[in-house]
């Protein structure tokens, strides 16, 4: 994918025959040839590769679904770069779709989005193609606007000056404002001419010429992480197009988009303690400490220790392994280390035992073995990102105000230092409160946010679990009262993106977008459990009864166990 800079409007050279047909349902008659396009539709083509100028330094961009794609129709629709002055430029949205195989079952159009800001959804039919969903829906995906297959948004590729580290110090918190300033400034450049109109209340715009270009009335919806904002925001301009709606793992409605931010880093450390409670409660299997406190003093001391001197992998990186792969575990590394795995309750034992040897190969100078290098590398794997720089994560957060004076920034960058260290790379930890360019934000928004409400449309679910890093559990039954849906908490939990994955949540999700069954108006659901290993004060358990059985199998394969046949959203092993 090469880079390409300047203002990057798209304008679509033909649109298929145009009709009249849904353009009655538009609000502007100015709208009518959007509303009324009829989409041209082929078989998808499977995506280009990317070249090895623009792979990541730590892993390799992989399509997961290579091959997948001759199972899917793919075509263009064409939308306004600007609703309200609809002749100022067009704009092409791609889409995808998977037909319902069953025509009497057929119960209209599915349609998905996988959050983001700036996340694709064209794939998103390929995983779902084999559920019963797909007898009753025709399901749909598309690339938002600015983002994949559509008309791109990106920003100039630039250095970063900041510091590489997990805990800045005072002096270094100018490089963060420095990064924000640049990053906004690059964004300009790359986009600028559109970038205005790279939000939340245009990609719902654009969702509903999707219905109309697909000759629906209405549309059903199932959306994660910002994707439940999306919908939501759908719904309250459009409550006319949409009939059943899945919101999973919510964004909290008041928290656009600095509070999301900042909280994202409060849900890692919740995750964190919660690790730590479990692990002090079984000191006499792993020896880090009696209680939670103890747990995270010892963490710490651990950490300030690999901050002076680390701890090498005893392998490099798999020529074929497409994540990214530590080199060697230092104190940012432990921050990251346990950010991430923590989130995942049934490997908290693995966590704890690589731990303890991290502080045995720390005091001894020697190299982690070669089944936790193994376990950490898996347990840290995430997919690669390109070097050139997608816009639109760095637009739609922008449409909302934030402070501009950067020392409210590195007031909280001090608290969050000594507070929130753990870094997920998702952008918690002490970043999550350091300026970004929405804080040198070049453009004015050409409207306010969207105020959320359903009048109109029938009640939806949301799902929230109660340890989600990425979008606090607060945010579930907020998004739940605001628009009076049902609500599924997922306890115990520590996941993003329930659907799919747990079986309770998709079984009554199921039932609700197939049958039109409700769940109760506030419902639970169970996640996966804590390893089964006993207490130090449960009764006739003075030794661990699974002991023997762990040390039976190694660290990468419990691993790889907990994580193996959980979702929907897996890749397929067959063509």
């Amino acid at each position: 994918m090469a880079f390409a800079s300047g203002v990057t409007v798209a304008v679509a050279l033909g649109i298929g025959v145009v009709t009249t047909a849904n353009a009655g349902q538009s609000q502007n008659a100015d709208l009518a040839e959007f509303y009324g396009q009829e989409l041209d539709w082929k078989q998808c083509e499977e995506p280009e590769p990317w070249p090895p100028s623009e792979q990541p330094d730590d892993g390799i961009i992989i399509d997961p679904w290579k091959g997948q794609w001759k199972h899917m129709e793919c075509a263009t629709a064409i939308v306004p770069v600007d609703y309200e002055n609809p002749e100022d430029g067009r704009l092409r949205i791609e889409v995808s779709r998977i037909k319902a195989k069953d025509s009497e079952k057929r119960q209209g159009v599915l349609l998905f989005n996988p959050g983001g800001p700036g996340g694709g959804g064209l794939s998103m039919p390929l995983p779902v193609r084999d559920t019963e969903l797909a007898e009753s829906f025709d399901l749909i995906g598309f690339d938002p606007r600015g983002v994949g297959r559509s008309s791109g948004l990106f920003c100039e590729r630039i250095d970063d000056p900041r510091p590489d580290t997990t805990r800045p110090t005072d002096e270094q918190f100018a490089a963060y404002t420095q990064y924000a300033k640049e990053r906004e400034a690059a964004c300009e450049r790359g986009g600028g001419g559109i970038r205005p109109f790279i939000n939340t209340a245009n990609t719902a715009r654009d969702m509903d010429v999707i219905r109309a270009a697909l000759d629906e009335k209405k549309i059903n919806y199932v959306g994660y992480s910002y994707g439940t904002y999306l919908g939501a925001v759908y719904g309250s301009l459009f409550p006319e197009g949409l009939n059943r709606s899945v919101l999973d793992s919510s964004i909290h409605p008041d928290w656009l988009w600095r509070e999301q931010g900042l909280q994202q880093s409060v849900g890692v450390r919740f995750n964190v303690e919660e690790w730590a409670t479990w692990v002090g409660e079984r000191d006499g299997t792993f020896g880090l400490g009696t209680s939670k406190d103890e747990v995270l003093a010892t963490t710490e001391a651990l950490t300030e220790k690999l901050a002076d001197e680390s701890v090498p992998l005893d392998r490099e990186r798999p020529e074929d392994w497409p994540f990214y792969w530590p080199r060697e575990f230092d104190g940012d590394e432990m921050d990251i280390f346990l950010a991430q795995t923590t989130q995942q309750r049934p490997v908290w034992d693995v966590v704890a035992e690589v731990v303890g040897e991290l502080r045995t190969a720390a005091e001894d100078g020697t190299a982690l073995s070669k089944d936790t290098s193994d376990s950490v590398g898996r347990l840290l794997s995430e997919q690669g990102i390109g070097k050139i720089d997608p816009g639109v994560y760095d637009t739609v957060t922008c449409e909302a105000d934030w402070p501009s004076d950067p020392e409210t920034y590195y007031e909280d960058m001090r608290r969050y230092r000594e507070q929130y260290p753990y870094h997920d790379r998702n952008g918690s930890g002490v970043i999550g409160a350091a300026p970004t360019n929405c804080t040198f934000r070049g453009f004015t928004p050409p409207e306010p946010l969207v105020s959320l409400e359903r009048d109109g449309y029938p009640a939806g679910i949301v799902i929230q679990g109660d340890g989600d890093p990425a979008t606090q559990y607060a945010g579930g039954p907020e998004m739940a009262d605001t628009l009076g849906n049902h609500l599924i908490s997922v306890r115990d939990s520590g996941g993003h993106g329930h659907y799919g994955s747990n079986p309770c949540v998709t079984e009554r999700v199921d039932d609700y977008l197939i049958n039109g069954v409700l769940p109760p108006s506030r419902s639970e659901c169970a996640a996966e459990p804590r390893p089964s290993v006993p207490a130090d004060d449960a009764p006739d358990a003075p030794a661990d009864a699974g002991a023997q059985e762990r040390s039976d199998v190694s660290k990468d394969a419990r691993v790889r166990e907990a994580s193996a046949n959980r979702s929907i959203w897996q890749v397929p092993a067959r063509m």
